[in-house]
């Protein structure tokens, strides 16, 4: 039942949102109805219940696909909590700004929540398939109607990139069902399959790829800064808080589970790539004057982290990838928030063109300052413990004889985030105002409110991780035990 309220709330209040002619009348909605998914989520936390947790149904029988979906596993229940979470919050943080066919634009928002929550949900293949595009086509729309200039050419080399790796997975997945006994979609069934080296070898890839843009992972990173440049701000929140968790998701879910042997196989080569991203991203972000290219490549470097803890295959890696799927959500959230309304009251995201905000906004330069100690991962906010937990699976991992260079590349990320981090406070919030900041005013109400709650959670996470942990054990446990039992 509860997975199930999921994705139909979002998905019919997202419909309804297109028949509402009124604005203010479409944000009310849109907000309502992500606070009742909040809700949902938050309860399925506490839900003891399984039968609550899980529902199938019969959805295309002659193909061997059922509507097949559950919280049960940990993993998919934190990141359910997460998208909850995460839509009141921005559309709390975008109350004040108006759109073109403002409907339609939170109607469309509704719809990628249905899909990203039919993502985490999903247990059965095709059904994953099928959420996994749900996701991705409101937020082209959202992004070729509502983005800046550029948006057509970048959203389509987005589209393109998303859905080549879309078309690549699919085949697998066919693949995959006609390996299966009794022909069926359902992800126990592609636990189940024994599959020899060289099968794991080629269909490895075709996941991966396909994981690694959603991400993304350095080389198939290229479509991101600029997505995220051109997107509308709140659409931006959903990709880098939401939308990359997909990627990671998947790994876990389904990547690593059906083909350990060859990920193994490509581990070092893979980790290469999380390395390189880290440094790669983190010198772009020290160069950026755009506010927004500087956080997207901020994002990339903390995917290359995560991508390493993946590829470590120890219990503390892995654990840490799961809890600081969260955080970085929460954070990265935060960051675009503090971007949008910075560009909304100056007209400018450039760092060159502003300075002093502090003076006239107190309350945001705050809250900013609690949200980027937690992006670069200070002790007491929640992304020390995930990053802790990465650096030590990393760091005692036998699987690669490199790993003590990659926590040492690790690290050099860690060191340039906050440089980076840094220098755009100081430039940004503190120092003399100019001709652009100096009439400046701080945030609304309904702005503090989504910015206070980002940073409850942060430290209440950075104090007490406990029950994140704790959701996500037994899923860890699980993951490597399938990949022994798989690869011993």
């Amino acid at each position: 039942m509860i997975p199930v309220l999921l994705i139909v709330i979002p998905l019919l209040s997202g419909l309804l949102g297109f028949f509402m002619k009124q604005e203010k009348l479409a944000k009310g909605w849109s907000l309502l109805s992500s606070l009742i998914t909040m809700a949902v989520a938050i309860s399925a936390y506490f839900t003891k219940d399984v039968t609550l947790l899980r529902s199938t149904h019969e959805w295309i029988p002659l193909m061997g696909s059922n509507f097949s979906v559950s919280v049960v596993d940990g993993m998919g229940r934190m990141l359910a909590i997460l998208t909850g979470i995460s839509f009141p919050l921005i559309f709390l943080a975008t109350y004040n700004t108006n759109y073109t066919n403002g409907n339609r634009f939170h109607a469309l928002m509704l719809l990628s929540q249905a899909g990203l929550m039919g993502v985490f949900v999903a247990t059965d293949a095709m059904l994953f398939y099928f959420f996994w595009e749900l996701a991705l086509i409101p937020t082209y729309f959202l992004c070729s109607i509502w983005g800046g200039e550029k948006r057509i050419a970048v959203t389509f080399k987005f589209f393109i990139y998303t859905f080549i790796g879309s078309l690549l997975m699919l085949v697998g997945i066919i693949y995959l069902y006609y390996l299966t006994p009794d022909h069926s979609f359902a992800l126990q069934a592609f636990y189940d399959l024994k599959l020899n080296n060289d099968q794991q070898g080629w269909l490895f890839w075709l996941f991966f790829i396909a994981f690694a843009i959603k991400m993304p992972i350095f080389p198939f990173h290229t479509w991101q800064p600029d997505a995220y440049e051109q997107a509308p701000t709140a659409t931006t929140m959903v990709l880098s808080g939401i939308m990359v968790k997909m990627g990671v998701f998947a790994m876990l879910r389904w990547l690593i589970p059906i083909f350990p042997a060859a990920f193994w196989s490509w581990g070092d080569f893979i980790s290469f790539l999380g390395m390189f991203g880290i440094v790669y991203a983190s010198l772009l972000a020290m160069q950026q004057d755009d506010l927004k290219k500087l956080v997207a490549y901020s994002s990339i470097a903390h995917i290359g982290l995560m991508v390493l803890a993946l590829v470590s295959t120890t219990d503390s890696g892995i654990q840490g990838v799961m809890i600081q799927m969260f955080n970085h959500g929460i954070n990265i959230i935060g960051m675009w928030v503090v971007v949008a309304l910075t560009e909304r009251q100056f007209g400018t995201r450039k760092i060159s063109e502003l300075g002093g905000i502090a003076q006239k906004a107190p309350a945001l330069t705050i809250l900013l300052v609690v949200i980027a100690f937690a992006n670069i991962g200070l002790p007491l906010t929640n992304a020390f413990i995930g990053e802790f937990l990465m650096f030590t699976g990393v760091f005692t991992s036998n699987v690669s004889q490199f790993n003590y260079i990659y926590t040492a590349v690790a690290g050099l990320g860690i060191i340039l985030a906050a440089v980076y981090t840094l220098n755009m406070i100081q430039k940004v919030f503190f120092g003399n105002t100019n001709s652009i900041t100096a009439n400046g005013v701080d945030i609304s109400f309904t702005e503090k409110l989504a910015l206070s709650v980002l940073v409850i959670i942060i430290l209440v996470v950075g104090v007490h991780p406990q029950p994140i942990l704790d959701l996500t054990n037994d899923t860890t446990l699980s993951i490597l035990n399938k990949m022994i039992t798989k690869h011993p």
